[in-house]
């Protein structure tokens, strides 16, 4: 039994914990925690040194049936003490597990000169609670006193809860965090990640919640932070967690919602789904979850099944893409189709992967755009309200094939259909550079990070749509933030914050910036350039920059930065003829073109003119 001061206070190691004002504190500092991880600690350290068994716990924690399924929630539960105790369960220092039982609380409790007080036993109480008429007949003593009291605490603690659910503000926005793999086997993060992936995609689509993106979301895969921060640095009102395995044929995934301000349980679930009703199990998590939110809306896209095979292979698809691995993705998605043709998904997930090996020069971007056309135009006619296949066809045709008015439409529709998609508004920003609206492009971005904070690209896209726009400080802002989110990913910051100097007028810093980016493939490039510029000046240095520039001419996409070098240095009759070839050539970078800050120099010769009726622009 635990030793505690007179007015609640025990100590363990480093640590205090207040069981009347419910504070834990670590070396004289309190410690964040919230509620439910305070009310177990609580009862172990009442009962060091003896089992405190789940079901008690439960009982404690959850009194009434809104948890379905308590296990999920309890070893959360548990993971946040753990986290603020700093102790492990392979290691205890504080909490031991007890397999298949419970829980109990090792560390030694310093005593005190006071008695302890009479604790209520709690295996007894809870479960007199339960069946007040069984066991022997006692006569009213202290527990039964105790008993009354924790009956009120728990009838009021559960009272103000709602009243507080009832007060607080609606549930506006939501982020699913990635499903713990509880398979153990490391091959099934596909599953798990493709899973994630629908159950985000299904809630966006069938509610009017704003969902956070993948990207944004991946990097709390498996970790330990509070909940709250998470929600914080998410901007969302509350999160969606959960865990899945599949053993065979058989899925088991559960799910619960938790209120960011107060991290409360608003609602959980379970679900077994075997064979072809997998396909189906994120959509039909993800309208449980906007009912209980009050927030869904009437789906029109048609429920099916989808054979596992096909299933399989369409996870795996999104799984590689993720990777940029476009290739590897296409050749799933392919296999998904021909498993199942009539499934609108495979068809738009093959329409993404075909678009991405066209911009990754992994096949010849003539052939991309037509089989681009073809997956996204198949993915429609299964699925007129796919989204995502509308914006995919509409920016391929109007950025690779200069169909501007109906790529727009498409846009436009995929846009008002997926309004929470991220990438719809990506793709739709990249059509409004193309036409030279930036400052429409800007704002579709802005929605598109809204919705994918903490995502490397979006972040980066956004600055250089911001550069585009001529909004050269807070491009180098948000391009600055893409940098200190994937350090690993720097060079491919550098070359757009050495052209923002240049454009600003800041040549010193635009060379710097350009060999620090040199500088992390080719060192002795790098030093042999520094030297030409403090000898030979701008134009020196850009010359000498063109040898290795013309040496990858035939590269995709070459002929762009070659032509643009070329206008730098005033030499439009050798600029021209490699803007053309890059228009030729399909080359995404000459969709800029209108818009572009680096073409300044030849707008006004009748040569520009030209190039844009070839692209059908107005001009």
């Amino acid at each position: 039994m635990a030793v505690a001061h007179e007015n609640g206070r025990v100590r363990f190691g480093v640590f205090e914990l207040d069981t009347k004002a419910g504070q834990l504190s670590k070396n004289g500092i309190r410690l964040k925690l919230s509620q439910q991880p305070l009310q177990v600690l609580s009862v172990l350290v009442e009962h060091a040194g003896e089992v405190v068994s789940r079901k008690d716990l439960h009982k404690l924690l959850w009194p009434s049936d809104i948890f379905v399924d308590f296990d999920h929630g309890l070893n959360k539960t548990i993971q946040k003490l753990r986290d603020a105790l700093g102790d492990s369960p392979e290691s205890p220092r504080y909490i031991e597990t007890i397999p298949r039982t419970g829980y109990r609380f090792i560390a030694p409790l310093t005593e005190t000169k006071t008695p302890p007080s009479p604790q209520p036993d709690i295996r007894l109480s809870l479960e007199l609670a339960a069946n007040p008429s069984s066991g022997p007949e006692r006569k009213p003593t202290w527990r039964w006193f105790a008993l009354a009291g924790c009956a009120a605490i728990l009838a009021l603690a559960g009272w103000f809860s709602v009243l507080r659910y009832k007060a607080a503000e609606p549930i506006r926005s939501l982020a699913v965090l990635p499903l713990d793999n509880l398979s153990g086997d490391p091959s099934q993060e596909y599953f798990v990640d493709g899973m994630s992936d629908e159950l985000i995609t299904m809630l966006a689509k069938d509610s009017t919640l704003r969902i956070v993106s993948r990207t944004s979301v991946m990097q709390y895969k498996g970790a330990r932070k509070p909940l709250p921060e998470i929600a914080r640095a998410l901007g969302v009102d509350a999160i969606l967690e959960g865990s899945i395995s599949q053993t065979g044929s058989l899925v088991h995934l559960t799910l619960q919602l938790i209120r960011a301000d107060t991290d409360a349980h608003l609602w959980a679930e379970s679900y077994n789904r075997t064979g072809n009703d997998v396909a189906a199990l994120p959509g039909e998590a993800a309208r449980d979850v906007a009912n209980r939110l009050h927030s869904a809306v009437p789906s029109t896209s048609p429920t099916r099944a989808v054979s596992p095979e096909a299933h399989d292979a369409y996870l795996r698809g999104w799984y590689f893409l993720e990777k940029r691995e476009a290739d590897k993705s296409a050749a799933y998605f392919q296999r998904a189709v021909s498993l199942d043709p009539s499934w609108s998904q495979a068809y738009s997930g093959l329409a993404e992967a075909v678009q991405s090996e066209g911009v990754l020069n992994m096949m010849s971007q003539a052939d991309a755009m037509v089989q681009t056309e073809a997956a996204a135009r198949r993915a429609i006619e299964l699925d007129p309200q796919n989204g995502q296949a509308y914006a995919t066809l509409g920016l391929t045709q109007g950025v690779f094939e200069w169909n501007w008015a109906e790529g727009e439409e498409n846009l436009k529709r995929g846009a008002a259909l997926s309004p929470t998609n991220s990438n719809v508004q990506f793709e739709y920003a990249n059509y409004l550079v193309g036409v030279n609206r930036t400052e429409e492009a800007v704002q579709h971005m802005r929605k598109a990070l809204e919705l994918d904070p903490q995502s490397f690209m979006m972040n980066r896209h956004l600055g250089t749509i911001l550069y585009l726009a001529r909004h050269y400080d807070e491009a180098l802002t948000y391009l600055q933030q893409a940098e200190e989110m994937e350090p690993g990913k720097r060079a491919s910051i550098l070359g757009w914050r050495s052209m923002i100097y240049e454009k600003m007028g800041m040549r010193d810093k635009a060379v710097d910036f350009a060999l620090l980016s040199i500088g992390m493939f080719d060192a002795v490039g790098a030093r042999k350039l520094r030297s030409v510029y403090e000898r030979d000046g701008w134009n020196g240095y850009w010359k000498a920059r063109m040898k290795t520039m013309l040496e990858h001419e035939n590269d995709f996409c070459g002929t762009y930065e070659i032509a643009t070098n070329y206008v730098r240095l005033g030499k439009p009759d050798l600029a021209f003829p490699r803007i053309k070839t890059a228009i030729e050539q399909k080359c995404w970078a000459s969709s800029w073109l209108m818009a572009d800050p680096m073409m300044d120099g030849i707008r006004s010769d009748p040569r520009y003119k030209d190039l844009l009726a070839s692209m059908r622009l107005p001009h």
